[in-house]
């Protein structure tokens, strides 16, 4: 058989309530799915989770992918002793065609323009501007691709900045690195990044390293000892760190220097603001697709 002749079956199940999705996805797993997907059928995000909670969607897709070859008597037998036939029988079976799978996926992400002369450019693609500030990057296990209007933000604002000539730049929740390396690129003498997960420094890395970046320093929070404070700080995370970290990222950047917050809603601009009122006058803010950026000046 020709690869391209293998079609993988798969069955979406839709629940409107949390309990019944796990309920089915529990059934899948018994019936040996290969992989179990769940996605929001409504457009109705969930934002923030609280920490150790991992809520799922009011309206729900699950779906089941199974091998090719898959007898599917057997594993219809074995979701009706898990699940109520009519919870079956409304379920929608369908086969998807095989293909290479990451190139699929990798061929979603096409370059893009941030700003006048900032553009995030995936690997597999040459640079539309081959004389602009070309950030070679692919989506990976860090978040930080571009895609999000919460990192589009920050690349924008690095962009109406440059040159940044000697600056020294901290960049808080770096996840993949890249407005670390945005900065680098745009004049930046050295960057710092933290963030609380290993992968996302191990991204960092290898992310600088493709773009032939040095000067990117790595750290853990509980391994960040700095005490010389940044004319330019980074933090692209959540409100409610934001809100908590007000104090410390205060005091991490100089007098007459930069604070850029990023990872809030419109709902908590207000808020966010409040913790960081103390320390900064001059507050801007930008929003897209309800997300908001604040940029401010330390006194």
């Amino acid at each position: 058989m020709r690869d391209s002749d293998i079609r993988w079956p798969q069955i979406v199940f839709r629940a409107s309530r949390p309990l019944d999705a796990e309920l089915i996805e529990t059934a899948l797993e018994a019936a040996h799915a290969l992989a179990i997907t769940m996605t929001d059928a409504a457009d109705v995000p969930i934002y923030e989770p609280d920490v150790g909670e991992h809520p799922l969607w009011q309206d729900t897709l699950i779906t089941g992918l199974f091998e090719p070859e898959t007898d599917w008597q057997s594993v219809l037998a074995n979701l009706h002793h898990s699940l109520p036939a009519a919870v079956i029988e409304s379920a929608e079976l369908t086969e998807i065609p095989d293909q290479d799978w990451i190139r699929a996926w990798m061929d979603q992400f096409k370059p893009m323009q941030f700003g006048n002369n900032t553009w995030i450019v995936p690997t597999h693609y040459q640079p539309p501007e081959p004389n602009a500030v070309n950030i070679s990057l692919d989506p990976g296990l860090a978040f930080g691709t571009g895609t999000h209007p919460t990192t589009a933000m920050c690349l924008q604002w690095i962009d109406q900045q440059a040159p940044l000539t000697k600056d020294r730049v901290l960049d808080y929740g770096t996840g993949s690195g890249i407005l670390a390396i945005a900065a680098r690129k745009h004049g930046a003498t050295l960057a710092d990044a933290v963030d609380i997960d290993p992968q996302a420094l191990v991204a960092t890395i290898e992310n600088a390293e493709r773009n032939q970046i040095d000067n990117i320093s790595i750290f853990l929070p509980q391994e960040f000892t700095n005490t010389t404070p940044y004319p330019i700080v980074l933090a692209n995370i959540l409100a409610g760190p934001l809100i908590e970290l007000a104090p410390y990222l205060a005091n991490q950047t100089q007098i007459g220097g930069f604070i850029v917050l990023a990872g809030l809603r419109e709902d908590q601009r207000q808020q966010v603001w409040q913790a960081y009122a103390d320390y900064f006058t001059d507050p801007e803010f930008k929003s897209i697709d309800g997300w908001v950026r604040i940029s401010a000046t330390r006194v």
